[in-house]
């Protein structure tokens, strides 16, 4: 998760490196697993995206199809309505989405929208990318980037990711991030190139989970109050989002790294703020793993700095342990309270990055947890395969609702990726056609 130190290089190299598909270095363990496989049929989808003259307003016109052009041999879910817009997920009830709409504009346009309310980790002004598509679907995106949680984190994120304007979005971002991948609207493999998508930047430090203002970080060198307010944020785009989209058939919510966290700790919310609407999720490269795995003292740390007992939703109660530890439940939960959605993980089997960032709670099995002094890093690359099928075959089990696409190696995110979202392969399965499936309700666990 870490970043570059100085600013310019890393806008311009992000999208290669620090959230993307570069190779952080050759894993020195052997990854090796016993898989689950699917059998997958491949069509490729036909033509490309053409632009479009008209404009999109609040409410989309156009519709696609959401059938599969592939089958997949495991279970299947239909999808059903959430069962109540006003359930509980902070505590309170939740708040009527009634804000304005956000402003129309062409399809196939980015544009950036301001939120005065909205803050950065060092309270700067925040807000989100928008861009219109000809279908009348919705995702919702979360970019990642690291996490602030001590000095040696906090000053990596800091040189990299604690600002994010409009400047940075236009000159940077919608050439790079925000064209290849999940983003690409020529690419007729994509079963997402028609839909609307909403960009939620990460200058927050708190995998958008965070509800805690005015924070200090213990130990960090700079003496100054952290705005860990990644969710309050959520809240006050979604006060637009919703009514914009109010009539959106089915909602990706995704995100890489951080994102992949933040699109897990989010989806509740946003599933029951479409009540009528399939709502689906793909955490790219963010495994909640369970406490053997994601030391309870480094959770602990997360809970009491980013505020998660306000976070997380209030009826989780096997969320809560008192040891910091149980925030794998959140998986559970998901996938009963929502049921007949589609819940899904990728990731790599030794995702280096992931491993840096749990290392600093545990480095191997038995081992010291959250020792003093620790540096950047990575847990041991058997440990943490093993807790990725532990998640996997345990914990997500024979849910069906849950699916996962598991591949070798130590690469981190891909979704956004222009090559690796539609040239990576496990068992002969693409990870795009993985994708389509999971946007049908054809969940299945995918891996070497």
């Amino acid at each position: 998760m870490a970043g570059m130190r100085e600013r310019p290089i890393l806008l311009i190299a992000l999208a290669l490196v620090a959230c993307g598909d570069a190779d952080p270095g050759q894993d020195t363990d052997d990854a090796s697993s016993t898989a689950a496989t699917t059998a997958v049929d491949e069509t490729t989808s036909d033509a490309a995206t053409t632009a479009a003259s008209t404009t999109a307003g609040p409410t989309g016109t156009a519709s696609d199809s959401d059938s599969s052009t592939t089958s997949v041999t495991t279970s299947t879910t239909a999808p059903e309505t959430s069962e109540d817009p006003d359930t509980e997920t902070t505590g309170d009830p939740e708040p009527e989405y009634d804000g304005e709409p956000l402003p129309e504009a062409p399809p196939g346009e980015w544009n950036w929208i301001d939120f005065p309310d909205a803050r950065c980790i060092d309270g700067t002004k925040a807000g989100i990318g928008v861009r219109y598509g000809l279908s009348d679907k919705l995702v919702i995106y979360f970019e990642g980037g690291g996490a602030c949680f001590n000095d040696a984190t906090c000053g990596l994120y800091y040189a990299s990711f604690a600002h994010f304007d409009q400047l940075i979005f236009d000159l940077i971002w919608q050439g790079t991030v925000l064209q290849g991948g999940i983003f690409n609207t020529k690419n007729g493999d994509n079963p997402l190139r028609d839909w609307s998508f909403i960009y939620v930047p990460y200058c927050t430090g708190d995998v958008h989970a965070g509800d805690s203002p005015d924070t200090f970080v213990p130990g960090y060198v700079v003496d100054e109050p952290q705005q860990f307010v990644g969710y309050r944020n959520m809240g006050a785009f979604l006060e637009r989002i919703v009514p914009t989209f109010v009539d959106a058939p089915h909602v990706l919510v995704t995100g890489i790294s951080a994102g992949g966290f933040g699109a897990a700790f989010n989806y509740d919310r946003i599933a029951d703020a479409f009540p009528a609407a399939k709502v689906t999720l793909i955490d790219d490269s963010g495994p909640p793993l369970t406490d053997e795995y994601l030391a309870p003292c480094l959770a602990k740390q997360w809970r009491e700095l980013y505020n998660l007992a306000d976070t997380l939703p209030a009826d989780c109660d096997e969320c809560f342990a008192p040891d910091g530890g149980g925030i794998y439940h959140l998986g559970e939960f998901l996938a009963d309270k929502h049921q007949g959605q589609a819940l899904g993980l990728i990731s790599s089997e030794r995702d280096l990055v992931i491993r840096t960032f749990f290392g600093y709670g545990m480095q191997e099995a038995g081992g010291e947890q959250c020792p003093e002094g620790i540096f950047e890093l990575p847990m041991n690359g058997d440990h943490f395969e093993e807790g990725l099928y532990h998640l996997r075959d345990d914990i997500f089990g024979d849910d069906p609702a849950w699916g996962s696409y598991l591949m070798p190696g130590v690469e981190h995110t891909y979704i956004f990726n222009p090559l690796a979202y539609y040239t990576k392969q496990v068992n002969g399965i693409r990870m795009v056609d993985w994708v389509e499936n999971h946007l049908a309700g054809n969940t299945a666990h995918v891996s070497p």
